[in-house]
């Protein structure tokens, strides 16, 4: 049980440093003399830190233990989230941001390798609880900064990024009691394991449906407040309609997990998955604020790809060691591979003054999601 409350505390914050930053865009870029492809660049910033940082959390965990990495990484978290507002310019508050992002980045890879030793025979169902939980704090975070920054700190938008480094802090100590446990041998990491895991197919399509679910999920973090508030939709509920794409995640994300976990192929469900993609940015591309939410519904269900993905990683993997190195390769390489993204989006916006062309770019990567989580859904493991 204590297990199990750390790793639904810590995958609150896994969110919280993104997700908080979309709905007041507007008076970062304002207060800092942001332009939109830096903001695009702003959006970047996660997938360019989780894919370096987390291709140093397996040695990490093999000389300290993934507990001890993972309290650190929420310590890191805490005070990059604390300092990040305060930042006097462009270049220190992306700089913060890294700070934040590290944190976020090592507990990210980790964290399934957790799920499969402690909870071996209920990864399914136990990743669905930490990713509900994992929702819970981005659509809390997108939700109530706005209202926490408009009328709790009297407009001020510092105060309300800053708030969310309570919530870290909060977290710290549920994990102090497994970060005095001993090293366990299955979180010991082979300096050529990755090598390895690299070869195999598998690793491979679970590395490009990470990257593509994870383009898509950023363009949305990044950008979908600032592309409803262009078509006429007011702040708050641009906010409410962010919140809404994290929200589906709480009740969709256990029961796909749980699916998952039961069934011997998981290629369907992507696929699946994938449609609702298209059927989410086409509506944005067509008008967005013709069906505001019912956009956001279907650009929820995609977002439960991340989940799913989750799930995969820790299905494919035949043991926790051979989890934690699957997990480091196939999000480092599929951040990588999203780091164009959400950058480009906003390039594409400063160019063309508008949002249907970045809206087709997106389009277009839905087709190479749904190909990879067709291949990464078969019943095969490393």
């Amino acid at each position: 049980m204590t297990a199990l409350v750390a790793l639904l505390l810590a995958a609150v914050n896994l969110r919280l440093a993104v997700t908080s930053v979309g709905p007041v865009l507007d008076e970062i870029r304002g207060g800092l003399g942001m332009s939109s492809t830096v903001a695009g660049l702003l959006a970047s910033v996660p997938v360019v830190c989780f894919a370096a940082v987390g291709l140093t959390a397996p040695r990490l965990a093999r000389r300290f233990g993934s507990s001890r990495v993972i309290l650190i990484g929420l310590l890191v978290l805490a005070a990059g989230l604390a300092v990040r507002p305060y930042a006097g310019g462009t270049a220190l508050f992306l700089l913060l941001s890294l700070v934040a992002l590290a944190g976020i980045a090592v507990v990210n890879v980790l964290l399934p390798s957790v799920v499969k030793d402690r909870f071996p025979d209920k990864v399914g169902s136990t990743t669905g609880l930490y990713t509900v939980a994992l929702n819970v704090g981005a659509t809390t975070a997108a939700a109530a900064t706005v209202p926490l920054t408009q009328h709790v700190f009297g407009g001020d938008w510092r105060l309300g990024l800053a708030c969310w480094a309570a919530v870290a802090v909060l977290a710290v100590p549920s994990w102090l009691p497994l970060a005095r446990e001993p090293i366990a041998p299955a979180a010991e990491v082979k300096t050529d394991d990755p090598v390895r895991v690299s070869r195999h197919p598998v690793a491979w399509a679970l590395a490009v449906y990470f990257g593509m679910q994870s383009t898509s999920a950023y363009v949305i973090i990044g950008w979908l407040p600032q592309i409803y508030r262009d078509a006429g939709v007011p702040a708050e509920q641009a906010g409410l309609l962010f919140a809404l794409t994290s929200f589906l995640g709480v009740p969709l994300g256990f029961g796909l997990s749980a699916l998952a976990g039961r069934v011997r192929t998981q290629s369907w469900i992507a696929v699946g998955l994938g449609v609702f993609g298209l059927a989410g940015y086409g509506g944005l591309w067509w008008d967005p604020a013709a069906a505001p939410w019912l956009w956001a519904t279907f650009l929820g269900i995609v977002n439960t790809a991340f989940p799913l993905v989750l799930t995969l990683i820790a299905l494919r993997g035949r043991d926790p060691g051979t989890v934690v190195r699957l997990s480091a390769f196939a999000q480092s390489v599929g951040y990588i591979i999203a780091i164009p993204g959400p950058f480009l989006v906003g390039a594409l916006h400063d160019a063309t003054g508008g949002w249907r062309a970045p809206l087709a770019l997106v389009l277009c990567l839905i087709v190479p999601q749904i190909v990879a989580g067709w291949f990464a859904g078969r019943n095969r493991q490393v």
